[in-house]
């Protein structure tokens, strides 16, 4: 579904975010990105986002250059829930869900019914349609990130498009890409999030990356795990077997005694 094939990416001329990076994503995976700070976790996912270009190398998506879609196919594709979401007015959650839109309406054109049904479908999945009123502002930490991710939801639902001729033809598996989705939230909203991917996952067919310096939760909810160190990609497989104390001491660069903690 989605390929890296030997990508390279620097910023203004600097020293390689990225040098060399191969992996593939296949449909109905779920995928985390670890690695410590400045390994390129971002940047990667920006790159499959089609927000940045890749220096040399190619990011496909179902065989096709990222970078080749017009961004409003490419938004009905897939999604992004970012670390942080700021927003300049007072929108209720609603509004925030209904901005998911986009890239189903024509110039000028503003939601209607089809898309309204589309953002409460969003919020129902997760369970965010009890404080559809509420200003986003009042929302707690936990509720914010399954506010953002329903907006993401309504992004890639293309059942009820009437201006572009209904959902796109293909059956194309809706593709979610998240940086570090339970970062900054307590336990009790980490484990919101992790069941709220999980059923996204398993009854959806939603095929999600994240980014993660979270090693407990890829192993719990991920199908995949990719280290990345320096640029490039360290491991990849099932996380039982790429999240050893060996390879946690090479990624991080942390004594063995250090890493046990975090491999229960």
């Amino acid at each position: 579904m989605l390929r890296f094939d030997d990508v390279r990416f620097a910023f203004d001329r600097g020293a390689p975010v990225l040098a060399g990076v191969t992996l593939g994503v296949r449909a109905g995976g779920m995928v985390a990105v670890l690695g410590p700070n400045g390994s390129g976790k971002t940047t990667l996912l920006r790159l499959a986002s089609g927000a940045l270009a890749p220096g040399a190398g190619r990011v496909t998506l179902d065989g096709r250059d990222v970078g080749s879609f017009a961004r409003r196919d490419l938004a009905r594709r897939l999604a992004v829930v970012p670390q942080e979401t700021a927003l300049a007015f007072d929108y209720s959650a609603l509004e925030v869900v209904l901005m998911g839109r986009y890239p189903h309406l024509g110039a000028f054109e503003i939601e209607g019914p089809a898309d309204l049904a589309a953002a409460e479908r969003a919020m129902g999945a997760t369970g965010t349609a009890a404080f559809m009123a509420r200003p986003f502002r009042t929302l707690s930490g936990g509720e914010k990130q399954r506010v953002v991710i329903a907006s993401a939801l309504a992004q890639l639902d293309t059942t009820a498009s009437p201006a572009h001729g209904g959902p796109e033809r293909g059956g194309s598996t809706p593709l979610l890409l998240l940086d570090e989705p339970t970062a900054s939230l307590d336990i009790r909203y980490q484990l919101e999030i992790m069941a709220l991917l999980r059923r996204l996952h398993d009854e959806q067919g939603v095929t999600i990356v994240l980014t993660t310096h979270d090693l407990r939760l890829a192993r719990a909810l991920c199908t995949e795990a990719v280290l990345l160190a320096r640029g490039r990609v360290l491991a990849s497989g099932a996380p039982a077997e790429v999240l050893s104390s060996a390879r946690l001491v090479e990624l991080f660069e942390v004594d063995a005694v250090l890493a046990l903690p975090f491999l229960g």
